[in-house]
């Protein structure tokens, strides 16, 4: 209410100013935003604020030949990348687009796609994997989803190639059907047999980010303190 009786007193401060001022911009429908006005200019924390630009520059460093993405955020890190580079983007959902820098294809990444083994030296799939399998965005019903996506992401990858790979990290679940959260000590199972990990970073439950952190025993066991943080590897494929 009291944000309400604000905006009425300022919506009578700037009439009488239109009206002394003899304003040509005439005034339409109301348009009352009552929590802007305290609000802070924006977010800067959080997992995709974070790992967008994370992963962003350290392709933007790395300059690889061909850089793929799988399931990330359009509007968020393919954005990013977009701006100086060429991408290749692959979602289980469709997408419209027409960008110079954007080349798009509908695959379920679950399955392998043959004619892209080994096709790039650079792959992303940032906050992406953890809902494979979940029914979420149409994708079929599969509890392996997860395990069966990271293995088709792996053979696009050639040897000694970059895998930059983010998914929500905490105590080990199922949070159906929006996504799963994993422990480190799980994925680290996950990636050890087909990565080496150059960097770890991670998002706190705060939305703050720790870059390039160690990945001691302890943290690791739990989770750095993580409910629902969010892991960042960057990772090279064994050969």
């Amino acid at each position: 209410m009291l944000q309400y009786l604000a905006y009425l007193k300022d919506y009578r401060i700037l009439r009488k100013q239109s009206s002394a001022k003899s304003s040509p911009i005439p005034f339409g429908k109301p348009y009352p935003c009552l929590k802007d006005k305290k609000a802070p200019s924006g977010t800067a924390s959080g997992h995709y604020f974070h790992q967008d630009l994370l992963v962003a520059q350290r392709i933007f460093e790395n300059k690889p030949q061909t850089h793929m993405d799988i399931g990330s955020r359009i509007d968020g890190f393919i954005a990013h990348v977009a701006s100086f580079r060429k991408i290749e983007v692959l979602d289980v959902r469709p997408l419209s687009i027409d960008h110079p820098n954007i080349q798009f294809r509908q695959a379920d990444l679950m399955h392998p796609v043959p004619e892209l083994t080994a096709c790039c030296d650079s792959v992303s799939c940032l906050h992406a994997l953890e809902h494979f399998g979940l029914g979420r965005y149409g994708d079929p019903l599969d509890i392996e989803g997860h395990r069966k996506g990271f293995m088709a992401i792996t053979r696009l990858l050639k040897p000694g190639g970059v895998f930059y790979f983010s998914v929500p990290i905490g105590p080990l679940r199922i949070e159906f059907n929006a996504h799963r959260v994993f422990s480190l000590p799980y994925l680290l199972d996950l990636v050890s047999p087909l990565y080496r990990i150059v960097h770890f970073s991670y998002v706190d439950d705060a939305g703050n980010l720790h870059r390039d952190v160690p990945l001691e025993e302890v943290g690791v066991a739990d989770n750095y303190g993580c409910t629902y943080g969010c892991g960042i590897f960057e990772m090279i494929r064994l050969p």
